[in-house]
């Protein structure tokens, strides 16, 4: 096989040819036309190389004596579907060219052939290759737009916009990434949100839950096994990390998995390569790794429990979620976010949160965050009669205020100015019955300055 380097731009062809001197001639010609030139001695190899150089055009020969230009052919197209193909022969036949039309070749050329003629059909088929890849890339791109616009995950607040913004810019990227926050944060919304903005949409999410499965299982199911590793090992078992190849794979609690397992994790991000239990010979993956923690895995770190090469094999881009209550803020989005999503699945007209429901929702600190939400509204739309709940269908630990004990373990939330400045006025618009007149007068500020930074907040 001969490869030269292409300039930037140029199409890169692919010559299949169980002929020598063909090979010699068509590589001088395209190359003195403006081509890439890449020749590959019969159709194995022709294989062999559309698999490693992803060329731009294929043009091959029919008659092969280890595999036909069909066969090249077919395998192009099941890479690619959009590769132009040309099919050379010398024996052309009606019989033949319905046959290279039916199996999608872009043209059938019979030998002998004027160069101007071959090179014509070249430039159409690098036009048409450059058409559709422009064409995938615009769809892309739109594709890309409309998740951003209407896919995001919900949330106004702050701290919540710069998380999506984060994710949006690693998205693209193959980096690994490590999702951090409490319990119930939406760590797997973000895995998910990232994977569908990257170039690997196409291609598989997987998820496990580290600490859901012991040590042996755990690493049966990332790394896979093969017949006869350990008792129950009846027959092969491909990984999770072989299974999400060319996709993503979504580790949660990664702070959960023991030091042995930590081990064959860092091989993966280093080697890109896994070992089946059981075997002796590594499985190459092309996978990228999102993982997520509810744990400080630095002090971890501190205590001997995780290991810091493969926390900073991890920690390439980090991302933080914060905990609900401090984005009080996005509790009436969400909380009609899963609203509708509930009235959607029980085929239900929409229900309604009451005043007082929404009150108890916001005063409430929601310590199992998004998730406790989502399952408090979930019973109180169950225990709803009519279409709007009240706080009396709320769970009882929302509902009813506990005093904050005067010492607590718990590092206190500091709110920013701008909270604080917001619950004021919302308070002040409260005690005056909505009144915007008289909230401002009471607020020593201007109608116009309140107009603005309700606004602003997103309250107008």
């Amino acid at each position: 096989m001969t490869v030269i380097a292409p300039a930037a731009g140029t199409p890169r062809v692919l010559i299949v040819d169980d002929e020598s001197g063909m090979l010699d001639s068509l590589r001088i010609l395209l190359k003195s036309e403006g081509f890439a030139p890449v020749t590959a001695h019969g159709g194995r190899q022709g294989i062999d190389t559309i698999d490693t150089l992803q060329p731009d055009i294929v043009l091959t020969d029919v008659r092969m004596p280890d595999v036909t230009g069909v066969q090249v052919l077919s395998h192009a197209r099941q890479v690619d579907a959009d590769l132009p193909v040309i099919l050379m022969t010398a024996q052309a036949t009606l019989q033949s060219a319905m046959q290279a039309v039916n199996e999608g070749a872009f043209y059938y050329i019979q030998k002998p052939f004027r160069n101007d003629e071959l090179v014509a059909i070249l430039r159409r088929a690098a036009e048409h290759r450059r058409l559709r890849v422009e064409n995938h890339s615009l769809k892309e791109e739109i594709r890309r737009r409309d998740t951003c616009a209407s896919g995001r995950p919900v949330g106004r607040s702050k701290s919540w916009m710069e998380v999506l913004r984060l994710a949006e810019m690693v998205a693209p990227t193959d980096s690994t990434v490590l999702i951090t926050g409490e319990s119930g944060t939406g760590k797997e919304v973000i895995a998910r949100y990232i994977h569908e903005l990257s170039a690997r949409v196409d291609r598989s999410f997987l998820s496990i839950n580290c600490g859901a499965l012991p040590e042996s299982l755990l690493e049966s199911e990332l790394f896979g096994h093969v017949k006869g590793a350990f008792t129950g090992a009846v027959k092969d078992k491909t990984g999770l990390f072989p299974a999400a190849d060319r996709g993503t794979f979504f580790l949660d609690e990664i702070g959960e998995t023991t030091p042995a397992t930590q081990v064959k994790l860092l091989r993966v991000l280093q080697q890109r390569e896994v070992i089946p239990v059981g075997a002796t010979e590594p499985i190459a993956v092309n996978t990228r790794v999102l993982a997520a923690t509810n744990r400080d895995l630095e002090e971890e770190i501190k205590r001997g429990a995780f290991r810091a090469d493969l926390f900073y094999r991890l920690n390439v881009i980090a991302v933080h979620l914060p905990p609900l209550r401090q984005r009080a803020e996005d509790i009436p989005l969400l909380a009609a976010s899963f609203l509708a999503r509930s009235a959607e699945q029980r085929g239900e007209p929409q229900k309604v949160l009451a005043e007082d429901a929404l009150e108890a929702l916001l005063a409430y600190r929601w310590p199992g965050n998004v998730r406790e939400l989502e399952n408090a509204l979930e019973r109180a739309v169950i225990l709803s009669s009519g279409n709007t709940i009240h706080v009396d269908a709320l769970p009882e630990r929302v509902t009813v205020r506990c005093a904050e004990p005067l010492v607590s373990e718990r590092t206190p939330d500091t709110p920013t100015l701008e909270a604080i400045e917001r619950a004021y006025i919302q308070w002040v618009l409260h005690t005056e019955g909505g009144n915007k007149s008289r909230a401002a007068d009471l607020l020593g500020i201007d109608p116009s300055t309140l107009y603005r930074k309700l606004a602003r907040y997103g309250d107008a």
